[in-house]
């Protein structure tokens, strides 16, 4: 199974690099991030942004809107998420001129209360300077502990599944 695939960019910022001339490794975990956010933000929904809202160029448009957790706060199919486990492999550097960065996101697994993102954080030239995996865990605000993904968010991840 080959799902779809969501593609963001982001700009390397002055404040990013080192002492070394690259961006820091620290920085690394907020472009994923970054990433990552658009990401869910377009297929689930965020805080006010429903599926459907999406902006052009920021993934597929056009997902209903679904129901969201009760105490959630957020709108769409979004519910809180926390990561359990985010592993990089730092492939090449990035420095100030290597933006914008172009990140692809997909999702590798989809469990009971869990889900696994697969970001590639490639450069302008189209070298691959990062891969990485979050293993991202379904949360209940109210408990402080896991929950079930609904319905709807195991729906809208499952189009972004690869591999399975």
């Amino acid at each position: 199974m080959s799902g779809k695939t969501f593609t963001c960019t982001l700009g390397v910022r002055w404040g990013d690099s080192d002492r070394l001339g690259h961006v820091n490794n620290t920085r690394f975990v907020e472009y994923l991030q970054e990433g990552r956010v658009q990401f869910l933000d377009a297929v689930l929904g965020g805080p006010g942004v429903e599926p459907a809202e999406r902006p052009s160029g920021s993934g597929e448009a056009g997902v209903e809107p679904a129901e969201r957790p009760s105490g959630s706060g957020e709108a769409g199919a979004r519910g809180a998420t926390v990561v359990r486990k985010l592993t990089i492999e730092f492939l090449h550097p990035i420095v100030d001129d290597s933006g914008p960065l172009t990140i692809d996101l997909w999702i590798t697994s989809i469990g009971s209360t869990s889900y696994g993102v697969q970001h590639v954080v490639t450069d302008r030239e189209g070298t691959v300077c990062a891969r990485a995996e979050a293993l991202m865990v379904a949360f209940d605000l109210a408990t402080s502990s896991s929950r079930p993904l609904l319905e709807d968010e195991r729906r809208l991840l499952s189009e972004y599944l690869h591999g399975e």
